[in-house]
């Protein structure tokens, strides 16, 4: 099935899917130091919303999660702000035009980070949105424990140049574009949404671009221009747990 999308034809048929599933297994992955999710039928006195359990005609879950720390998930600038933003009001629109670039993060000290110089020279021309893949980019990546591990991040330097090339969605395959551990700075954090004050927003602050973070994009998909889907849930909250779909062009 054809579609044409910004002067763009892709094939809706042919989705390349760069999420990862949530699960309440050890699979699933994990960061910011929290337990697996809860996925569980809800429980009346006898009754038990499972069906292969003899006491229910549906399937009736509750579940437990954290969009941050329990995979794929994109958030809004209400992450970092002390006043409340929801990304379901400030992602309005889901078709973008995209740039897949693959980065190794160079060693600074005792952290991997990704710098200015690499990403200027990968970006071939204007987009609307960013899509990093990380190496090495081993398939662990989909059940990675990121707790206290020091993931590689974003450099301000860079997050700053993102904004400036007007890119306004980034997507990344690590559980932050910040360092773990920062002391609060979250400098890419803010320099991307452009947010100089989290008490007092600033009016130029960035409300309709978005960041996801824990994709996973496999070493099949090649390098360049897609356009991509942004699928969120409709949750009114700083994050959703979100699905990103690639279409080649």
């Amino acid at each position: 099935m054809l579609a044409t999308i910004n002067n763009f034809e892709i094939d809706l048929s042919k989705p390349i899917d760069i999420s990862i599933p949530l699960t309440n297994t050890d699979e699933n992955p994990i960061a910011w130091y929290i337990e697996k999710p809860v996925i569980e039928p809800v429980v009346f006195g006898n009754w038990i919303g499972k069906v292969s359990e003899g006491k229910s005609s549906t399937n009736f879950n509750n579940i437990f999660f954290n969009p941050h720390g329990h995979g794929t998930h994109t958030e809004c600038l209400g992450h970092i702000t002390n006043d409340f933003y929801s990304i379901n009001q400030s992602l309005k629109q889901f078709f973008f035009f995209a740039e897949l670039i693959t980065v190794e993060p160079e060693k600074q000290g005792e952290d991997f980070v990704i710098t200015k110089d690499q990403i200027q020279n990968l970006i071939t021309q204007k987009i609307e949105s960013l899509i990093i893949r990380t190496i090495p980019n081993s398939k662990d990546k989909k059940s990675r424990k990121y707790s206290n591990t020091n993931p590689p991040y974003l450099s301000e330097e860079v997050a700053i140049f993102i904004r400036e090339s007007e890119i306004q969605h980034l997507l990344i395959d690590l559980p932050s574009v910040d360092k773990e551990h920062d002391e609060g700075k979250l400098l890419a954090h803010k320099a991307f949404w452009n947010v100089k004050d989290t008490v007092n927003l600033n009016p130029d602050a960035r409300l309709n671009a978005t960041i996801t973070e824990m994709i996973y994009v496999s070493d099949e998909i090649e390098d360049g221009n897609y356009i991509l889907n942004l699928q969120i849930a409709s949750f009114e909250n700083d994050a959703s747990p979100s699905k990103p779909i690639l279409y080649k062009i």
